[in-house]
């Protein structure tokens, strides 16, 4: 049984705009785990600090980053929804 498309594809004129911010938040990202791989390189004894609530640095900073890519994806998502219905109208 062959369905139709669900939805209406058409030109989305906020591509440019959502690659260039996908870009950027990816770059801003790899910088923030570069950090973390790089202390783990240097200095892993860093890694070892208790620094919030009886968690070591490693594992406050591994949340983080996983907290900050879901942060960063919900902006993604918010940004780019209002960029695509202020230029596909």
């Amino acid at each position: 049984m062959a369905h139709g498309p669900t939805t209406q594809w058409g030109v989305d004129r906020a591509s440019d705009y959502k690659s260039k911010l996908g870009v950027y938040l990816f770059i801003f990202y790899t910088i923030v785990y570069a950090g973390f791989i790089i202390i783990n390189v240097v200095n892993p004894k860093l890694m070892g600090i208790i620094v919030f609530a009886g968690l070591n640095l490693a594992c406050v900073y591994g949340f983080g980053l996983i907290v900050l890519a879901i942060i960063m994806g919900l902006v993604y998502n918010y940004l780019c929804s209002q960029q695509e219905y202020k230029l596909n109208k």
